[in-house]
This record gives structure tokens, sequence and C-alpha cells, in this order.
């Protein structure tokens, strides 16, 4: 009865207030312990909930408003789905934001902590804690950025909305949809770009999170060893990033899912490297970045006071030189999915071969992965035949035999091939996101 999303839409009391009943075991001591004696009555109660808010989405003006008390993928992937429109922030919204993602970032680094301490033992209670606020923080963020969108007369004519309940019991809206008989109609018209829905269901992906921080860690790492060998492309990446700030009104309409691989505010994320991977230092990549460093670190006067001075005494050589290494030193590659981007366009330009960089070892990839993985790994890249034995080894004894099979076949993981770029496309054209209502 805990997981029941019903049950936490409409909460326990007003079920049993509305004449429901549930079976609890004889000794259970827990009050969310037990069986929904009557489901029909939870789900009339959830029902008639959604629909008193599926009021306030009416009045926004849509043709139509449904409620669904469990998602339905094969029917939302019948309806179009309109793009909404999106405006620029303001300076005070951007701080505002700017604060919700440190409070976010914060939540996920706690949650991430607790799971990289092997020494901890398992707290349940810790872990749902942590999970709770880092999944808050992230609505938060999402739901703040929503705001910003809106919807044209015309499209609220032609679309409706859906307010349904997720896995975890809270309200997802889901606006802009255009019902199967009206999506001929509403393409021909060309109102806000109808496209077809994308159900939220998707295949579990190869790499967990955890493990594609790690490797997208040493992309960064090696990609930054390029980036500072090559002060012309370090110039150009620099100046992508300041035109569209200096020429707003130009570029203001463009964007790229907002994320960008170079920070202009001169993070560092030389540090951020070492925590995402424990193999990090001991890798190609990050030996030459500190030889770098470390040589530069020579060079640079004892105090800020003096850097101007000095730089205005350096060769074009040595500037450009510091220039490309400082640009590369931002660099921020990390990610916690294996998706779109905006390093790999870096990857791209600079031809980074990550086979230079990183070799799959038991330390940087199989022990992180499960034996099925590790047979399918050594499969596809040296044979099938090399890899049966390993199907009956234990997981540490197939992870060894492995790592000897794949020493020379230079093989990589996807994480580290994928080469996709985010999209840019135009405000106007953005996709509306889930609303999640607290």
């Amino acid at each position: 009865m805990r997981n029941n999303p019903l049950v936490s839409f409409v909460s326990l009391d007003a079920y049993e207030a509305a004449g429901g009943f549930v079976r609890r075991d004889l000794f259970s001591d827990t009050r969310n312990a037990g069986y929904i004696g009557d489901a029909a009555l939870l789900q009339q109660l959830a029902t008639d909930r959604l629909m008193v808010l599926a009021q306030d989405i009416a009045a926004e003006g849509w043709s139509f408003v449904e409620t669904r008390v469990k998602r339905d993928h094969s029917e939302l992937s019948a309806y179009d789905h309109l793009s909404a429109h999106s405006r620029d922030m303001t300076k005070k919204e951007k701080a505002e934001c700017a604060k919700l993602q440190k409070a976010r970032d914060k939540a996920a680094e706690a949650l991430n902590a607790y799971y990289d301490d092997e020494s901890e033992e398992e707290d349940d209670d810790k872990r749902d804690a942590l999970e709770e606020a880092a999944n808050a923080t992230s609505e938060a963020c999402d739901q703040y950025v929503e705001r910003l969108e809106s919807w044209t007369p015309e499209q609220m004519a032609s679309a409706g909305a859906f307010l349904l309940l997720n896995h975890a019991g809270q309200v997802v809206i889901e606006r802009g949809l255009v019902k199967p008989e009206d999506k001929a109609t509403t393409r021909r018209s060309g109102i806000g770009g109808a496209e077809s829905f994308i159900s939220e269901k998707k295949a579990k992906p190869v790499h967990g999170e955890k493990l594609c921080r790690r490797l997208t860690a040493h992309r960064t790492a090696a990609v930054q060893v390029e980036l500072a060998a090559n002060p012309n492309v370090a110039l150009a990446v620099l100046m992508n990033r300041l035109i569209p700030m200096v020429f707003y009104e130009h570029f203001g309409r463009d964007y790229s899912n907002n994320r960008n691989a170079i920070e202009v505010s001169a993070t560092c994320s030389h540090s951020r490297l070492l925590r995402e991977a424990d193999d990090m230092a001991a890798s190609t990549a990050w030996k030459a970045i500190d030889a770098e460093r470390s040589k530069w670190a020579a060079m640079l006067p004892k105090h800020t006071a003096h850097l101007l001075p000095w730089l205005l005494e350096q060769s074009d050589d040595v500037k450009a030189n510091l220039f490309a290494f400082c640009v590369a030193a931002t660099l921020d590659g990390v990610s916690g999915t294996d998706s779109a981007h905006p390093i790999n366009a870096l990857c791209d330009v600079l031809n980074v071969d990550m086979a230079k960089y990183w070799t799959p070892t038991r330390e940087t990839y199989l022990n992180h992965v499960s034996k099925a993985r590790i047979v399918e790994v050594v499969a596809n890249a040296v044979s099938p035949e090399a890899a049966a034995p390993l199907a009956s080894m234990k997981k540490d004894e197939a992870a060894a035999a492995a790592e000897i099979r794949l020493s020379e076949s230079g093989w990589i993981p996807e994480v580290l091939t994928n080469r996709e770029t985010a999209k840019v496309c135009s405000y106007e054209n953005d996709d509306e996101e889930d609303e999640v209502m607290e």
C-alpha cells in the first residue's frame, strides 16, 4: 500500500474518511502497511480530485482537458505534441534560477557521495531522504523554467492538455496535445510545429549514471589535453561563447539545450574530474594536464597584483599557449547519461581519439558493469569464441580474463564514441516538458 500512487495522491486519511477500509496484518505496526479494501472508491476519489485540478488548466483556454489516474503510453502516442514558446529570463530570474540549480547540484552531489561511499552501511531512510531531496530540487528547477513557456491562442484552440498521475502519485500536466482526428488539420495549418508525441517509456540504458560520469570525466580530460595544444581553436571556442552574449539581439532566439561545454565564468573543472573518476590521476590525459599545469604554475608570478604586468611582458606565443590551457581547464563535459553533449563538437574539431587516452580495464570499466555486459563486449570487440569461456566464470574472473582479451582491441564504450551534439533550434520550436504539481 505504501507504494500505491493513488494512495499517495488521495491520502489514506481522505480514503478512510470517505468510507474506505484497509485490511492490515494482525501484527503490523506501520500505518501504511496493509491492503486497500475498496479499489473502486480509491480510484473514484483520485479521479474526482484530478477533475478539480483540471478546472484550473481548462481556464487557461485549452480546447479540451482530460484526466487519467495512470499514464497510457499507447493512448498518448496517438497524439501530436505542439511546441511552446519561451522568453528570455530577466536578470532577477537568472539569479533565482541559479540558486535553484545550485541547490539541485548540491543535492545530487550528496546523493552521489552516499552511493560512492562503499564503507558506509546501507541506510534506507538516509538514502530515501537524499533521493527525495535530489528529485525535489530537480523538479523545482524544471518548474521554474516552465514558467517561461507560453502558448498562442491558436495553439490552445487546436490542442488540449492531460493531467496524469505518475508512479509516485504526483500530477503531471502535459499541454499542447492534438487529438488524432485533428492532427491533419493542425499540421496543414502549421500551428506551433505539431510533432508526433514521443512516449516517455525508454529502454534501460547500457551504462548507469555513475559509470557515465566516470567515463565522460575521462572524455573531458582528453579534450582538455587536445584543446590546450591548439590556441587557435581555444580562441574560437571562447569567442563562440562570448559573441552570442554580446550580440544577444542577433542570437537571442537560438539555444542548444541551455548547455555549453565551456564555462565562461572560468570555473576550473580539474577537481571535479578527480571526484567523478577515482582512476583519473593514473590516466594518460591527467598526467599530461598535471605536467602542463605545474609548468605554468612555476612561471606565473606569486601574487595576483603582479599578473597583468607579467602577462604584458610575455611573448605572443607564451600568452597564446597559456590562454589555450586556461580555456581548456574550464571544459566541463561530465554527464550522467550517454546523450548528445556540446563537448562532442570539440571532439570532432580536434579529432580526439579516445583510444589514446582510455583503455578498458577492470578499474576503468569492467568492474562497473555486469558479467553479461563483459561477455557481450568481448564477443563484439574480439570474437564470440574468445567470449564463450567467460560466461561460466565468476564475475571477478571474467573481468580479469576480459581485460587481457581487450588489451589490444582498441575497444571504446558507446559513451566515448557517441559524437552526437545538442540540437540548436529556435525558442518557438522548444518542446514542452512535463510539469509536476506538488
